[in-house]
């Protein structure tokens, strides 16, 4: 029997919107009304390369004995016990609720392994939401949207630890640094079409594996291929090339679009190639602040050099131009390649693996206090409305990319200006070049707010 995980949480939080997504179908009816999914219904789900049994269940709500609502709950408690895994799901836009602490509870009882979701992260106020859900006490919250397919990578991180190997396996425990040493980095390739993204493949495959063509966009399918170099594995997702959204109009296209779009997500590194000739043009930024924002570590490829004309300084150039035009992955390698030569591919898969390693960088706790405290100490926050704002302390919830909570005094108003500051310092200080740096604001409780003022 394969393993089995049931997706569980109080009414109206994603559930069905998530199985739907795993199972690659719109099998579990979907509606902005609380209590549609009465039934648990069962779906084989895919995640990348993990397969499994997802069940759906109806929202865990409390009813009398003997009324449907009592009975859905049954239904729910069944599939727990059936299940070898658990999927507890909440809506960070909401926050967490009292149901959603008693059911927590409910998850914990259970005694299996429990994920926690906090769907619907997109956006400001989901994140702040995610960071609430550490008081469930239920680990670290996996941040998703499983409307718009955000955060998948992660998903599949934490699942791929719970998911037995197919191999006869009993010890399921973390992945150690040598076994990550070991297992294929993700890498997606991504640019505007017929920048020569198939050609730079099939140099690394030694083969004619992909067609290539003159012709824009002869890649329609994401195609995954495993490359070993030097010794270190690769799994290599080619994609087809992105242009602008104005201009997607066949259907096959848009379809081939949403595919690149997903590979970008499930990767760890992300490669973005531009043609030599016609470098740093809108799209290229535009996919560029897309990777960025879905967290992987990016690499700049410039292909096409052996047309350029040789000239001093052309890679000192290449450098300022890209701190230029991305200040939001400062330092991110930039390689000049040659994908249809040769020219260039050792560096740029040296580049490759040394960004996924500062993805996957914690900072020590002791040395991010000390750079905390000179940091304020060498410009304080601004004062706001004659206020000044306190910074309490800094704190690293994880990896993949560094992400950090920042707890604070009126967090609302921190100006940008002041966390573009915090997080270049910190590049600087603990070598963080080009990987997407994540500062969420928390306050800090009062400890006297539930305290009331006494009658005059």
């Amino acid at each position: 029997m394969s393993f089995t995980i049931a997706i569980i949480g109080r009414p109206n939080v994603g559930k069905s919107t998530l199985f739907n997504r795993l199972v690659g179908q719109k099998l579990a009816l979907v509606d902005d009304m609380p209590g549609v999914t009465r039934d648990r219904r069962e779906g084989e789900a895919k995640l990348h390369d993990l397969s499994f049994t997802i069940i759906d269940t109806a929202g865990l709500d409390e009813g009398p004995k003997g009324s449907l609502t009592a009975r859905m709950q049954e239904q729910t408690e069944t599939a727990i016990a059936l299940a070898d895994a658990l999927f507890f799901v909440i809506d960070a836009r909401i926050g967490l609720t009292p149901a959603d602490r008693a059911f927590a509870d409910f998850a914990r009882r259970a005694d299996k392994p429990v994920l926690l979701l906090a769907n619907k992260s997109e956006g400001k106020h989901g994140e702040l939401g995610a960071m609430e859900s550490y008081a469930l006490g239920l680990g670290d919250p996996i941040q998703i949207s499983a409307e718009h397919g955000e955060g998948m990578g992660e998903l599949y991180d934490a699942v791929s630890k719970v998911v037995p190997p197919t191999e006869d396996e009993d010890d399921e425990r973390e992945e150690t640094d040598e076994e990550r040493a070991a297992r294929p980095i993700r890498v997606a390739i991504v640019g505007r079409p017929n920048a020569g993204k198939s050609t730079l493949i099939n140099h690394l495959l030694g083969e004619e594996r992909l067609l290539t063509s003159p012709e824009a966009g002869t890649t329609r399918d994401s195609i995954a291929v495993e490359i070993e170099h030097k010794g270190r594995g690769f799994r290599v997702f080619d994609t087809a090339g992105l242009r602008r959204r104005s201009r997607i109009e066949e259907k096959l296209e848009k379809l081939s679009v949403a595919d690149a779009l997903r590979a970008v997500r499930f990767a760890e590194v992300v490669v973005l190639m531009m043609d030599s000739q016609n470098r740093f043009e809108e799209q290229d930024l535009r996919i560029a602040d897309l990777i960025e924002r879905e967290g992987r570590a990016l690499v700049i490829a410039v292909n096409k050099w052996d047309l350029m004309e040789a000239q001093p300084g052309q890679i000192s150039a290449l450098r300022r131009d890209a701190d230029h035009w991305l200040p939001q992955v400062a330092g991110a390698p930039i390689v000049a390649v040659s994908g249809l030569m040769g020219e260039g591919i050792d560096r740029l898969m040296q580049a490759i693996v040394e960004a996924y390693a500062v993805w996957n960088r914690r900072v020590p706790t002791a040395a991010l206090n000390r750079w905390f405290e000179g940091a304020i100490a060498n410009n304080p926050p601004p004062a706001v409305s004659g206020r000044r704002l306190k910074l309490n302390y800094i704190t690293q919830t994880k990896a993949r990319p560094p992400s950090f909570v920042l707890f604070c005094s009126r967090a609302d108003a921190i100006p940008q200006s002041y966390l573009r500051y915090l997080v270049n310092s910190m590049r600087e200080t603990f070598d963080l070049p080009g990987t997407p740096v994540r500062i969420t604001l928390r306050e800090k409780a009062n400890p006297f707010a539930h305290k009331r003022k006494r009658p005059n």
